[in-house]
């Protein structure tokens, strides 16, 4: 026999300690990841490039993990920022003079919404701003599977747009939203101010979930919401003095190939790497625990959705066909991959 206790925000806990909840049947009913803000591998807070060439797998994702942001008329600031009580992280956005509009979304492959199509979804966020009183959301899926083009050039179909009236005091909005039996392509969410020309735009705990009612936002273990983030961006930083970053061979006396295992399986092929610095922030190590600097930076060579490929070279020293390490001579370089949609 199964017993359950509802709760009043539609959780239901049953004898076998299994959570679902009325919105979805099933725990994980937030669709958004890191909604709560708390990743940011890229950084903490970084400059946003004015333009509409964004996103894209490699730009337009400026600090916190999943959320692309783009402005237009000039630049603004992106900032992981401290939350109040019981949320700990908010994305804020800077404005600057000139500033004619922002954005701040978030794209959902179609293996995560596929089965949103032909239900109701409910949106909600919390959303601040210092200088603006209306922030417009917008749902819209793609127009082929994950594939949304950029903001300047989408690839796209509107499912839905509406406005939420905000002031400088933090609190959260949500909004029912039909999506249609068509989107099972992937869907975005996007929320966008005008000329946020000073003052700060914030955004926290945005949650997207199957049903007609906002239920409660759906903390995730923060392990578990670092996967899932991991399978769009993997970056290797050291967490002091320097850092491995994987075991290869020596090609010839001047260049060692080595693999970086992803530790979850990323959502397709990264087609480039990331890096930080000069060349002097990298190093080989080889046979007898001799090591030399690079001699440029790592590049990319090959990768699938679990390994990635790169190379490091030297200006000489390294014997063909001898294992060796690469890794960084600092606590800031860093190798990093993406498949942002």
């Amino acid at each position: 026999m199964t017993v359950s206790i509802s709760g009043t925000d539609g959780v239901t806990f049953n004898d076998n300690s299994v959570q679902t909840t009325a919105a979805t049947g099933f725990g994980f009913k937030n669709r958004l990841i890191n909604g709560n803000m708390a990743l940011s591998q890229r950084a903490t807070s970084a400059t946003v490039t004015a333009g509409t060439a964004v996103p894209t797998s490699s730009t337009g994702y400026p600090c916190v993990d999943r959320f692309f942001v783009y402005s237009t008329g000039a630049n603004v600031t992106a900032a992981q920022v401290a939350g109040a009580g019981a949320t700990q992280y908010r994305l804020q956005i800077t404005g600057a003079a000139s500033v004619t509009a922002v954005g701040v979304g978030q794209r959902i492959e179609q293996k995560n919404s596929y089965d949103m199509a032909g239900s109701t979804a409910t949106l909600s966020v919390d959303l601040a701003n210092t200088l603006l009183s209306t922030v417009t959301w917008t749902a819209n899926y793609a127009t082929t599977a994950d594939t949304f083009g950029t903001i300047g050039t989408p690839t796209k179909t509107q499912i839905a747009t509406g406005t939420f009236t905000v002031t400088s005091t933090v609190t959260n909005f949500s909004a029912q939203i039909s999506i249609p039996a068509a989107a099972t392509t992937g869907v975005e969410i996007l929320l966008t101010v005008g000329a946020q020309t000073s003052g700060t735009f914030t955004v926290g705990n945005i949650q997207l979930e199957k049903g007609s009612t906002a239920t409660s936002f759906d903390y995730r273990p923060y392990g578990t919401e670092l996967s899932l983030c991991q399978r769009y961006y993997f970056k290797i930083l050291p967490a002091s003095g320097s850092q491995a970053f994987g075991v290869g061979f020596n090609d010839s006396t001047t260049a060692t190939r080595a693999v970086a295992q992803f530790p979850v399986v990323m959502r397709t092929s990264p087609t480039a790497l990331e890096q930080s610095g000069t060349a002097a922030d990298y190093q080989i190590r080889f046979t007898g625990g001799a090591a030399t600097t690079c001699s440029s930076v790592p590049t990319f060579s090959d990768s699938n959705p679990y390994t990635a490929t790169f190379i490091f070279t030297v200006a000489s020293g390294l014997t063909g066909g001898q294992a060796s390490l690469s890794r960084s001579t600092n606590s800031t370089a860093f190798l990093a991959w993406s498949t942002e949609l």
